[in-house]
Order: C-alpha cells, then structure tokens, then sequence
C-alpha cells in the first residue's frame, strides 16, 4: 500500500511518476476499480471548506501531488521518494506506457474541438495509442448526476482507463459520484490536462513549474478566473500550514 503524508487533513500519496505509473499498472492488471485524484494546493484548500469533498478525494485511490509546494511538505514529514506527479505529466507517461500494453483510453470532457485535437496529437506523440472514444460533456452543476445513456456508452467501449478533464472539484465529484456504474478499472481525473496536452492553452515553462512558480504563470493567463484561487487560497495555505506546524490548529 502507498504510503500517505497528512497535509491539513487531506492524505497525498508519497508517489513519483514512476511509482504512480506502476500502481496505475496493477490494477488495471487486476481490474480493480478505483479512481485518481490530482491535488495541487488548490484542491487541498477546497477540501478545508468542504469535509464532503475531503471525503471523496481521502477515499481516492491515489491523491498525486500536483504541485511543488505539495511536494516540499511531503518531503519535510521526512518522505524521501515524493516528487510531483502532475496531471499532464501523468497522462502523457501512461499513454507512453499503454502503447506496449495495450492500454485503452477514453476522454471525457472538454470541447468537441479540444478533445478531437488531443486525440490527433496523441496519436502524433504515441503511434500506438489505442484511443476507443471520448465525449464532451454539456455544462453542467458540480454535483449533478451523469446519465445512464453516457455510463452505457462509456462502458460499452470497455476502457481499461477513462481520463476525466473537468477541473477539481467538479471532476472529484464526478468520478466518487459514478464510479460504482462504470466498468473501467482506472478513472483518473487530470484537470486541465486536455488543454495544455493538446496546445489549447499554454503550459508554464519548466523551470517555473520546479521552483513553484507555475500558479503565477496560470494567473497571468487567466487573471479574471484564477486571482481568487491563487491569491487568497495560496496565501490562506501557507496561513493554515505554519498554523498546524506551530501547533495552534485544531485538531480535524
């Protein structure tokens, strides 16, 4: 079993790519029905306001950390073998991977346009990519059910892993809410992994995503949506982390 590292509440697991790629492995090996969730400061801070939603992603499968400051906590509880497992990052190693096992793939959400650029992409990327559908969903509410229709479509395909795209929490929710009705082993939930993977949207350069500067990149892209999120939940982060540490925090 991974080990886990208790970060204000909500257990990251103690994963690299590497280890990531190889759980995801096994239980589409063993068919074993989880799913997986991406959790970048943001997501660990919805979860402080939301026990619901702590809920669901502590009973995750596997909480990757997705960004750096994850990572440098991680690694501060004393784990050695934590790096960031990042949600683009993920999905292009296990579509790497998947070519020799035959792994097959279905898309849910984003655009028509977007998915239908990923899929070229990936095919471009990955020549051997088995992709056996995807669909894109209408808008819809964060906790609203999915139909039966789109469940039979999808399993009728009979993935071995369906990738989520539509940004935490509404994918956490999505995945917890209609996992017990979808044969796929695997569900994995990449935020804006479609987006960035198919070049609709810019990625940070590398050197920002290692030194934890990726949100200050996102935010300059998408200022009207993001400000909220990074302004006041990374400084109210950073407020709760020094908080627990000092020993001033209640305990959850």
């Amino acid at each position: 079993m991974t080990e886990v590292v208790d970060i204000l509440g909500v257990n990251i697991s103690a994963v690299n790519l590497e280890l990531a790629g190889q759980e995801i492995d096994r239980w589409i090996q063993n068919r074993q029905k989880v799913y997986v969730c991406v959790a970048p400061v943001s997501t660990i801070m919805d979860c402080q306001d939301d026990p619901e939603y702590r809920k669901i992603v502590n009973n995750a499968g596997m909480v990757t950390p997705d960004g750096m400051p994850v990572v440098w906590l991680g690694k501060l509880s004393g784990n050695k073998t934590i790096q960031r497992t990042y949600g683009p990052d993920l999905m292009r190693q296990t579509c790497d991977v998947g070519q020799k096992r035959g792994y097959r793939h279905y898309f849910y959400g984003g655009t028509s346009d977007t998915l239908q650029i990923l899929e070229q992409r990936l095919k471009e990327q990955f020549p051997d990519i088995n992709i056996v559908g995807k669909y894109s969903p209408p808008f819809r509410k964060i906790q609203e059910i999915e139909k039966d229709t789109v469940l039979e479509e999808i399993n009728s395909f009979a993935p071995d892993i369906l990738w989520v795209g539509l940004g935490s929490p509404k994918q956490d929710y999505w995945m917890s809410q209609h996992r017990d009705k979808l044969n796929v082993p695997v569900i994995v939930g990449v935020g804006a992994a479609f987006d960035f993977l198919a070049g609709v949207k810019p990625q940070a350069p590398g050197w920002m995503q290692k030194s934890g500067l990726e949100w200050l990149f996102r935010l300059c892209c998408e200022p009207g949506r993001l400000w909220k999120r990074y302004l006041i939940g990374n400084a109210r982060f950073v407020y709760l982390v020094i908080k627990e540490k000092l020993g001033l925090r209640r305990q959850r």
